[in-house]
């Protein structure tokens, strides 16, 4: 999800799915399982809304997960008292804010280069490079995977490449839901694999293993599932039809070969972010390289970066009006305007659907929901070794469908995985595997995951520019996030065959355990 966001010495979890301590437990009429209801009903919501009705309004979400909330409340024996106490102790939990303040670092960030003509460059290159539309998803997906990976966090690669690449590659005739999917299988690969990555540290720590070895271990199932799917995008970019039917480059758009400039802008996230340095203050800095190479190049002017439009009307307006960021509008159109408000306003819909779902979690983690279907699995279905690992990918799946955050479903299933594992003398780094790539995964797939909502919020902001061919219904996507659909794939079948199949016995504990 967000790199440098977790410190390993930490308590990971947060209180999300320790224990309860000396909390009381919420009681529910139907028993344990009765604790699933809030989440339960939204899914229901969202498959119904984004499934079978094809609307993609994460707002429409949000009343669902409201009214799954509510309906829970029903259910509650005694007192709602600590079903609503619960709701916002779920609510304050450090892993929704971690998703949050990536989201919205990140959208200002791409909206900053948005305004200074990144776009323009990409398409300039695209055309003299002679790239086609229909290699286009592929390139894409590899150099996404490789920008997650560098910077640590999916959903910002997400929004950055959405905001740049996307529409770049529909203006040349990419396919949007093929091209959309290789964004998205992108963010897959570096949420994986990237050292620095939430999900790679929250996997190897709860799993009692070095981040290092961890990484050097899943190298083997990232590269298949990634070779499996750069050649699946090149076989749909030239069986899939291109854009050019549904929009045209709009007229006021050409390319800009200075616009390019702004890779400087993303080289200084990367480099700040490997070097180990906190996401927020990587993109800050990319944000400040921005606005400097937009007013330096005259790429974008002071009132686009940020504008206060004040009404003409008023005096103490026009007295102020020399400022470069105040300008003066008719009193209908007052407000405040620019590539930082605009970039972080499109998530705001989003930020308030992950507190609501995080919050869903915590009451099923309260209710004993999550125990029970632990138990369940432990004690019905793992009843070998093979049978243990194919629930481990069934429990993190589930997990995944009903907490739309990656991060905060791993941290959910992690004492489970943990749990079984040792039962069954499963080593430290293929525990950790098996639940990094699922959750990596399946974080970038449902249709109300939080890795696709994001990317289609920021589709938002494109269409007043280039118009309605920049929207992609999040379910439209589901089957072209290759890689991650190949990586469960992969350990699925590692799962059942065995393959990459470690015991405890198989290193020394210093090999397993280094934290």
């Amino acid at each position: 999800m967000a790199s440098n966001e977790t410190d390993p010495d930490s308590d990971v979890s947060d209180g999300f799915a320790g224990g309860h301590g000396d909390e009381p437990n919420i009681e529910f009429y139907g028993g344990r399982m009765a604790s699933a209801i809030p989440l339960g009903l939204f899914i229901v919501w969202a498959i119904f809304q984004s499934g079978i009705l094809q609307i993609g309004d994460t707002t429409g979400l949000v009343a669902g997960m409201l009214v799954a909330l509510i309906v829970g409340m029903f259910f509650v024996k005694g007192s709602w008292t600590g079903y609503a106490n619960t709701i916002f102790e779920g609510m304050t939990q450090r892993v929704a804010a971690t998703a949050i303040v990536a989201w919205l670092w990140a959208g200002m960030f791409s909206q900053v280069l948005q305004d200074g003509a990144f776009v323009q460059g990409l398409f300039w290159a695209a055309d003299v490079l002679q790239v086609s539309p229909e290699l286009f998803p592929a390139i894409t997906f590899i150099l996404a995977g490789l920008l997650a990976t560098g910077i640590g966090t999916g959903y910002g690669t997400v929004i950055l490449f959405v905001g740049l690449f996307f529409p770049a590659g529909v203006l040349i005739g990419a396919n949007p839901t093929l091209l959309f999917g290789a964004i998205l299988s992108g963010a897959v690969f570096g949420d994986n694999l990237a050292p620095v990555s939430d999900t790679t540290i929250v996997s190897a720590v709860t799993q009692n293993s070095d981040i290092g070895g961890v990484v050097a271990s899943r190298f083997k199932y990232a590269i298949i599932a990634a070779v499996l799917a750069f050649s699946a995008y090149i076989i749909a970019g030239f069986a899939l039809p291109t854009s050019a039917s549904i929009g045209s480059i709009p007229e006021s758009f050409s390319g800009n070969p200075f616009g390019l400039i702004h890779l400087l802008s993303i080289a200084v996230v990367i480099v700040t972010a490997v070097r180990g340095r906190h996401i927020v203050e990587a993109i800050s800095w990319g944000i400040l390289t921005a606005i400097v190479v937009n007013l330096a190049f005259g790429l974008s002017t002071v009132a686009d970066i940020l504008a206060f439009q004040a009404p003409a009307e008023l005096a103490t307006a026009q007295t102020l009006s020399w400022l470069p960021f105040v300008t003066l509008v008719p009193m209908e159109e007052t407000g405040v305007a620019g590539s930082l408000y605009q970039g972080a306003l499109g998530f705001f819909p989003l930020i308030v659907l992950t507190l609501l779902i995080v919050a869903g979690a915590r009451i099923m983690i309260r209710g004993g929901g999550f125990e029970a279907m632990q138990d369940w699995l432990l004690e019905t279905v793992a009843t070998n070794v093979t049978r243990a690992e194919t629930t481990m990918d069934l429990g993190t799946g589930l997990m995944n469908a009903m907490i739309t955050i990656n991060t905060a479903a791993e941290i959910a299933i992690a004492p489970y995985i943990a749990r079984i594992g040792e039962r069954y003398n499963i080593n430290g780094y293929r525990r950790a595997n098996i639940l990094d790539a699922n959750t990596s995964a399946l974080g970038y797939i449902f249709p109300w995951a939080g890795g696709v909502l994001v990317g289609y919020a920021e589709m938002g902001g494109l269409v007043a520019t280039y118009g309605q061919q920049m929207m992609v219904r999040p379910a439209t996507v589901v089957p072209f996030v290759f890689h991650g659909w190949f990586l469960v794939g992969v350990f699925l079948f590692a799962a059942l065959t065995g393959f990459g199949r470690e015991y405890i016995t198989d290193r020394t504990s210093g090999e397993v355990a280094r934290v």
